[in-house]
């Protein structure tokens, strides 16, 4: 079983920055992409990056340029780093984990939710 243990949200003005961190732990085998949701009232939730085993990355349009996911493998740990923090950067923010894991043989595959974080960004 795999465990997300997320940190990092608070309260911040618009134009603050904030840096999330999700750290990984378990019966894990290998960690293969790793990422970060969101969830505002009322609306879906929603990707806001994602970063592979190689540290390729992927943002949403909306975050591009003002938000950096980043990766510790030997930590098993995500970051994202959050500057320029808009009114509407207001949400739950979720971890994803996806890779394989023990006891089984073979490794099993995996997908692992943190428990979310909220950040709220003030005018």
């Amino acid at each position: 079983q795999v465990q997300l243990v997320e940190s990092g949200g608070g309260l911040v003005q618009a134009g603050g920055s904030l840096r999330l961190s999700c750290a990984a732990s378990g019966s894990i085998f290998v960690i293969n992409a790793m990422g970060w949701y969101r969830q505002a009232p009322g609306k879906q939730r929603e990707l806001v990056a994602r970063i592979g085993s190689i540290g390729n990355t992927a943002y949403a349009d909306s975050v591009k340029g003002r938000f950096t996911i980043s990766r510790d493998n030997a930590k098993k740990t995500v970051y994202l780093q959050m500057n320029s923090l808009k009114l509407e950067d207001t949400a739950v923010y979720y971890c994803n984990v996806g890779g394989l894991g023990l006891p089984a043989l073979p490794p099993k595959a995996f997908d692992s939710w943190g428990q979310g974080t909220q950040v709220t960004v003030s005018s």
